[in-house]
């Protein structure tokens, strides 16, 4: 069986928007849109297959699954 690294911007992208709990925010920081840092974290839930954030309220959360990445 073959494991393959996540793309690093996903993971560039996850991590600021973690941080900042916000992809506004962390769109801002790496010179991207917002739907760029979007999609870049879909990409990485993809590859995970797990879900990293939950939208509550226009507020971002991390799911259990983002803070174990987090840490």
């Amino acid at each position: 069986m073959s494991h393959r690294l996540p793309p690093l911007n996903a993971l560039r992208a996850f991590e600021a928007a973690a941080r900042h709990l916000s992809f506004t925010r962390a769109a801002s920081e790496l010179y991207l849109t917002r739907g760029a840092v979007a999609q870049q974290v879909r990409k990485l839930e993809e590859a995970l297959r797990q879900k990293l954030f939950h939208v509550r309220r226009n507020r971002l959360a991390l799911t259990a699954a983002g803070d174990l990445i987090w840490g």
